[in-house]
């Protein structure tokens, strides 16, 4: 019945996180509207909707009004070397369950908590 959507991140500033997502994380950029909207790309019919900050909305970085996972394609120490090169600091250490998975945290540039997975045998 329902079919596709987004997940939709309030930000504070649009290119910034425009450069983060794009650049800094390397996912592309679908659309965008000005500072109003920008569709993000991150893979496998995973889509992020950003959007500015409103009276309306979650004020960006507030914690657990969003939490995005993505899932890594390649081993998640590498990934993590790459972002680390471009400014991305983890929060905490890799979370290792070698039979199943490992998991790393991070944020983006509004504080909006981010998380990447390796799952075992992928």
């Amino acid at each position: 019945m329902l079919k596709g959507g987004n997940a939709t991140i309030y930000v504070a500033d649009m290119d910034r996180a425009v450069t983060f997502y794009t650049e800094t994380l390397g996912l592309r950029l679908l659309f965008r509207a000005g500072d109003h909207w920008a569709s993000i790309d991150a893979g496998d019919g995973l889509q992020l909707g950003l959007h500015p900050a409103t009276a309306h909305g979650p004020t960006p970085g507030t914690v657990g009004a969003v939490t995005v996972g993505f899932t890594v394609d390649e081993p998640i120490e590498q990934v993590i070397a790459t972002l680390e090169e471009r400014g991305v600091t983890l929060e905490g250490p890799v979370v290792d369950d070698a039979a199943r998975l490992k998991l790393a945290f991070f944020a983006d540039p509004d504080g909006n908590p981010l998380y990447m997975t390796e799952l075992a045998g992928r």
